[in-house]
């Protein structure tokens, strides 16, 4: 790594990816990239001096990253395989590497602390960061999201010993890590284009819990259907919000807080309230604290980071708030996701009306899970169905949003993407109103947090 002069980025839009750019620019490196879409993350990162293009053509390639003895190529799983740039690095015989295989490689001489997991990671891993940031320990964070906190996913520190990583299983890309301590949210299906079987995306999560180093720990969540694979001297520990080795007790919810005390193996550390406070991020934090607790934070610095998290973006982040509308944005993309985050809000916001808009992420997960996505969508009161967000996959013949759409029991619209302001205009019953997608849903926000707040003026 100190040898490389230049490193560039196939994909460097992603939320991954973008923090390993803005590693590799607080080290002096020169960094490019290219990505097919423009968004906020990308012109920030042209901002902080990165180079970036949003055609794949290799004319378009600095020629300062085109010597392959300097630069290294790091790429996204999803780039397709028939990228110009892709094959041209290749054909070049250029040094290709995965993210999670830098990540690999930039953490090995620290205590990686590493959060995977179907959903819950992004949260889980967020406020394990700030919790170990606002402790005496410090700590390097490789995010999946954006901390509300510090504007960034990248945290560095270079006298602290610990780095929190997402741990990402898309493609086995955790298979790369080297984690110290590991925890696991959740093991729900997901990504069988890649795996193909339940069997097999369980299979891949045990391989993960085999590569935590000796005298490590895994934390999993209470009831987690799998079998660890743990070195002999790794100690394993269970979590949820009820049961486990770390689990809460006398949770109080109401008023716009929740508190709970926090039960660990040796100790109950009282009154420890949510600085996001919905009923899903007791189990996250529940996660997040055993980690930071495991490795030597302290009960006070415990209840301080967790009542002063303010969140990542996009995870049940409250956008706009008046005495008669709430405009709450969620990446939740997986059927249980969903259900946990429709949950969460119509506990919140009882006894208001909640009406969400959902943009399916992918053709071979709304095939695979259509059914689930329909169950999950109908305890909302209202459903406004957006068209399938592509990201990396061409069409599937016959999969189409209607298959979800048919099967949802709530009041229910199919909405083209281009037509949904123009729907939510007209609508005049709006009290809770709840987006949620992994796709491209979080770049109309700014014009639906317009029409809301021109509905509370009249």
């Amino acid at each position: 790594m100190k040898e490389l002069k230049s490193i560039y980025f196939l994909g460097i839009g992603g939320i991954g990816m973008s923090n390993l750019a803005r590693y590799f620019l607080s080290k002096g490196k020169k960094v490019a990239g290219y990505d097919r879409t423009e968004t906020q993350l990308t012109q920030n990162l042209e901002k902080e001096g990165c180079n970036i293009h949003y055609t794949d053509n290799i004319d378009l390639i600095p020629d300062s990253f085109k010597n392959k003895e300097t630069t290294l190529i790091v790429y996204t799983p999803a780039m397709p395989a028939d990228s110009a740039e892709l094959n041209y690095f290749r054909g070049q015989e250029f040094t290709l590497q995965k993210r999670a295989q830098v990540l690999g490689e930039i953490t090995k001489s620290s205590k990686a602390l590493c959060c995977a997991g179907t959903h819950g990671k992004t949260t889980t891993s967020s406020m394990l960061a700030h919790i170990l940031k606002q402790s005496h320990l410090g700590v390097n964070a490789f995010l999946g999201g954006i901390l509300k906190n510090y504007g960034t996913n990248l945290l560095l520190d270079e006298k602290s010993d610990f780095t929190v990583i997402e741990a990402d299983e898309y493609d086995r890309s955790f298979h790369w890590l080297h984690p110290y301590m590991a925890l696991i949210t959740s093991v729900d299906p997901d990504h069988l284009d890649i795996y193909g079987t339940e069997e097999e995306y369980l299979k891949s999560f045990e391989h993960f819990t085999s590569l935590i180093q000796p005298d490590g720990a895994l934390v999993v969540k209470h009831n987690i259907k799998l079998a660890p694979k743990t070195d002999r001297t790794v100690k394993i520990y269970t979590y949820s919000i009820e049961k486990g080795d770390f689990r809460a007790e006398n949770v109080k919810i109401g008023n716009g807080e929740i508190r709970f005390d926090f039960v660990t193996p040796k100790e109950v550390i009282k009154n420890i309230e949510l600085g996001v406070p919905v009923k899903i991020n007791i189990e996250n934090a529940i996660g997040a604290m055993a980690l930071a607790w495991l490795n030597g934070t302290t009960a006070e610095e415990l209840r301080t980071s967790m009542a002063t998290f303010g969140g990542a973006k996009r995870r049940f982040d409250i956008l706009f708030k008046s005495d008669s509308i709430v405009l709450i944005d969620d990446y939740a993309h997986h059927p249980q996701e969903l259900e946990a985050s429709i949950k969460s809000v119509k506990e919140l916001y009882a006894p208001k009306k909640v009406t969400g808009i959902f943009q399916p992420h992918l053709y071979s997960r709304t095939k695979d899970f259509a059914k689930e996505f329909a169950e999950s969508l109908s305890l909302l009161d209202e459903l406004i169905l957006l068209d399938i967000y592509p990201a990396r996959e061409k069409p599937i013949e016959g999969i189409t949003s209607q298959i979800i759409f048919d099967n949802v029991t709530c009041l229910k619209t199919l909405c083209k993407k281009d037509e949904l302001i123009g729907l939510l205009k007209q609508k005049n019953d709006i009290e809770v109103l709840l987006t949620i997608g992994a796709g491209d849903i979080d770049q109309m926000l700014g014009q639906i947090k317009d029409v809301l707040i021109e509905k509370t003026k009249k």
